[in-house]
């Protein structure tokens, strides 16, 4: 796992000063793996740690060390005897505090850095920060010597999710905690939304969204579900017109039927209409909204992890 370099700056710009808990190592059974990381301020939190008692701890912790100040700090837990869990393992935690400026320092590829002790950066570090630089893997966080390193992710994929009925809440609920994705959210009024939208997720409105498809970065992915045909294909036409990396439209096979042979006579080839998936899901999983979601969520991370596969391997 990587540190959330976006997933951070939008903590620090909401509450300012965060602290950021990372599980810096681990030994037999644990909740999470090493990697895994979360944010916590004054009266909130994002991510997780594996909850329970480690994690109630872990929060409780973080915003005593906010309140006073404190540097970056290392702890050392047997969940059994500590916390009565029964994993049975150990957890090293890793608390340190974020401002703007920590978050605008931040490295591009690898935060090294030493926690405790006055020790040179040991050679094992030495070594991966080499291979993760030159792409030729062990890419994954290291405690040793007092120091820890830990990839820092890429830029996150540009998620644009069209329509906030339904199935687009329940989109945005399962693919808004999941790393790696950065979600703006359009509809054509602010009732449309609920009235909590998920932290890092960008609201957007527009009386006629397909407007907003010129300001979408061409690597961006889609999902089209809005409450209008006419809408659903305006976007497709001029997403087509414009670029994407990919693009998925809600629908059954008749609406698809319909929708390629209009956007043929609008100009398109069959194979540029062919970029777009119809319907989105696995159907095989049902017409619940929370089922098509979980489909998604496993195509864009099925996506994704070619993606940082192919990324690597260009290294």
């Amino acid at each position: 796992m990587s540190l959330e370099r976006a997933a951070l700056a939008a903590a620090v710009a909401a509450h300012g000063r965060v602290a950021r808990v990372v599980v810096a190592d681990t030994r037999g059974s644990a909740p999470r793996e090493a990697g895994a990381a979360m944010l916590v301020w004054p009266g909130g939190q994002s991510g997780t740690i594996g909850g329970g008692a480690l994690e109630h701890a872990a929060v409780e912790a973080a915003r005593a060390d906010l309140a006073r100040g404190a540097g970056p700090r290392l702890v050392r837990i047997a969940l059994g005897p500590g916390l009565g869990q029964c994993c049975g393992g150990a957890v090293t935690l890793l608390t340190e505090g974020f401002d703007a400026a920590a978050v605008a320092a931040l490295p591009d590829t690898v935060f090294a850095r030493r926690i405790e002790g006055g020790a040179e950066m040991p050679l094992a570090l030495r070594r991966r920060i080499a291979a993760m630089r030159n792409g030729q893997g062990g890419a994954g966080p290291l405690l040793a010597g007092g120091w820890f390193l830990e990839p820092v992710a890429p830029e996150a994929m540009p998620l644009w999710i069209w329509g906030a009925g339904h199935v687009g809440r329940a989109l945005v609920g399962v693919l808004a905690p999941l790393p790696g994705f950065a979600v703006t959210w359009i509809d054509t009024g602010p009732d449309r939304f609920p009235a909590e939208i998920p932290a890092g997720v960008i609201p957007r409105v527009a009386s006629d969204p397909a407007d907003l498809v010129a300001q979408a970065p061409t690597r961006a992915q889609h999902l089209i579900l809005t409450y209008s045909h006419a809408l659903d294909l305006e976007l497709c036409h001029r997403l087509l017109s414009h670029g994407f990396a990919g693009a998925g439209l809600i629908g059954s096979a008749s609406k698809w039927a319909r929708f390629r042979a209009r956007l043929g006579q609008l100009g398109h080839s069959p194979a540029q209409i062919a970029r777009i998936c119809c319907p989105i899901g696995q159907p095989a999983l049902g017409k619940h909204p929370q089922a098509i979601a979980v489909g998604v969520a496993a195509a864009l991370l099925n996506a994704q992890t070619r993606q940082d596969t192919a990324r690597d391997a260009a290294g």
